[in-house]
């Protein structure tokens, strides 16, 4: 994926703004008052097309070279991708040593990827073991609401040992507030809304991919979620780093945004029997 998101024209934005003011002129012309946004209006400037695992990351983070790995385990190799790839060449990245994908469904409870088919099936007919997941808007609505409209829209699971668990994508706020205007605990109950509404529909519990930072800012650096949601953790570095509370290993690290395969560059942590393990439940 690009290291940085493509700039946001005004004329995007007048276009909003235009549409906003027309709406409001024909609620008064209807002789009533415009009515608010509600909780679950997409945001301003909506841009779900720039947002995927890791999309804000760099920015924030930033890139600290490529892994010096030296593993107790073996590691295997997978990507993530989203609407930024388009349709992927899922042949070319199983002949460059791809072996698991995560592709983005969704993102609040008003986008769905328009890649998603191809990119979802494609990566399972090309060999992979692939999963999906919900880039996150704590603001947008509930986590119960968000887990239903992903569930619902190709975050599933099935247990034919090809589909890995649904993960949630949960980082900084690509529009606003860092922690999305919550309270640490606020997101916590958040978060474990969220996945225990995915549990109950799919009856795995999902992955749960941040980085260290955001979590210590965000949750209180809150250890509850390590005995049921494994990690997937996200540090452009030589090394993972610090983990956050409550998780021992990561189970996937997203150790690069570019690189040999589409998308962005992920390592599973343990050999491929592993991840057909995870996938397995």
């Amino acid at each position: 994926m690009p290291g940085t998101a493509p700039s946001f024209h005004l004329g995007s934005l007048h276009t909003v703004r235009r549409a906003a003011l027309a709406l409001a002129a024909s609620a008064l012309l209807l002789g009533g008052a415009a009515v608010p946004a509600s909780a679950s209006a997409a945001p301003k400037a909506f841009h779900p097309e720039r947002d995927f695992a890791g999309s804000t990351v760099a920015a924030h983070e930033g890139r600290h070279g490529t892994p010096a790995l030296q593993p107790l385990v073996a590691q295997t190799l997978g990507n993530d991708v989203s609407s930024w790839q388009g349709s992927v060449n899922w042949s070319s990245a199983a002949a460059n040593g791809a072996r698991f994908a995560y592709v983005k469904a969704t993102e609040g409870t008003g986008y769905t990827n328009p890649s998603f088919g191809q990119q979802y099936n494609g990566s399972y007919n090309a060999g992979l073991i692939r999963g999906a997941y919900h880039f996150a808007l704590p603001d947008n609505s509930s986590g119960a609401t968000q887990a239903n409209y992903f569930v619902n829209h190709g975050g599933g699971w099935s247990a034919d040992g090809k589909t890995l668990p649904p993960a949630l994508d949960i980082e900084y706020n690509p529009y606003g507030a860092t922690c999305y205007g919550l309270s640490q605990s606020s997101m916590v109950s958040w978060i474990r809304d969220f996945s225990n509404t995915v549990h109950s529909r799919t009856g795995r519990y999902p992955v749960i991919y941040t980085t260290t930072n955001w979590w210590s800012s965000c949750t209180g650096n809150n250890g509850s979620f390590g005995g049921t949601n494994p990690l997937w953790i996200a540090r452009y570095s030589s090394s993972v780093g610090t983990l956050p509370a409550g998780w021992s290993y990561q189970t996937i690290w997203q150790y690069a945004d570019s690189g040999t395969l589409p998308g962005d560059q992920n390592l599973f942590n343990g050999a491929y029997d592993r991840v057909q393990a995870l996938a397995k439940g």
